[in-house]
């Protein structure tokens, strides 16, 4: 079955080698192996003022991103020579290697199954856009994450980091400026969302938090995810926070309720 595309009639599509780079404009790295829908997301993202790369392959891909990390990058599912979703654990591996900013990534595929899509989101996905899709509706979600993640007008600037604040009597140090918490004096690996989660409980210990409302905190748009992608960040994160210390629960659950963060956290372990 052909997939539908949403493109106006005589656009004009645009190859890797007619793109101009420009360093105040966002590179967004695409992995997707169908040349018509690649063409598609380049015609409009440079239309919005970003500067598409595309990559046929996953080892393009990777090649990319190891070269010049992204803005923001777009995996396709399906590729020809990497599952899409080997191939984020492989830029997120890369990306900490190279230390520098998180890159935000979107996942872009024909599969719709619900659990298709909680795979991706456990595994700290921003996104998740099945095909058809509308790319208009595509370039506004990338627009949405990068304003979120704080790196729509490029990400070559850089700002000072301002010095971690610990809160008080918590194993938790949160540092704004770099998007990160210790736990225990070790430094977690998160996701986006992960971490959106986590600061918004460590900073009202004890404070019960519904999923609608985490939902409408934390995820750039709400309507678009549901409870299960809550559920799944917590799973996650509970193993995150087990692996540093695994005799505390940390994150307690309200059975119909929600989530909060314990207030009695031992101040050691």
């Amino acid at each position: 079955m052909k997939k539908a595309l949403f493109v106006r009639a005589g656009a004009q599509r645009f190859r890797p080698a007619t793109i101009r780079p420009m360093l105040s404009h966002p590179r967004i790295l695409i992995a997707e192996d169908e040349s018509g829908i690649a063409d598609t997301l380049q015609y409009v993202l440079k239309t919005d003022g970003f500067v598409p790369v595309w990559c046929a392959t996953a080892e393009e891909a990777i090649a990319q991103f190891a070269a010049e990390p992204p803005a923001l990058a777009i995996l396709d599912v399906g590729l020809p020579d990497m599952n899409g979703f080997e191939l984020f654990k492989r830029l997120q591996a890369l990306n900490r290697e190279q230390g520098g900013p998180e890159v935000p990534m979107l996942f872009l595929t024909a599969r719709s199954d619900e659990i298709d899509r909680v795979v991706g989101l456990e595994l700290g996905a921003d996104d998740y856009v099945a095909k058809p899709f509308s790319p208009r509706e595509l370039v506004a979600r990338v627009r949405t994450i990068l304003r979120r993640s704080g790196r729509g007008n490029g990400h070559s600037a850089s700002i000072a980091p301002a010095p971690a604040a610990a809160l008080p009597a918590s194993p938790f140090v949160l540092d704004a400026e770099r998007m990160q918490i210790r736990y225990y004096g070790r430094l977690l690996e998160l996701s986006r969302y992960e971490y959106g989660l986590l600061k918004l409980l460590v900073q009202r210990p004890g404070r019960v938090f519904t999923r609608d409302e985490l939902l409408e905190l934390v995820w750039d748009d709400a309507s678009e995810s549901f409870d299960r992608t809550v559920d799944a960040h917590i799973k996650t994160l509970r193993a995150k926070l087990r692996a540093v210390a695994p005799e505390v629960e940390a994150i307690r659950t309200l059975r119909g309720t929600g989530y909060a963060l314990n207030e009695e956290l031992p101040p050691s372990v």
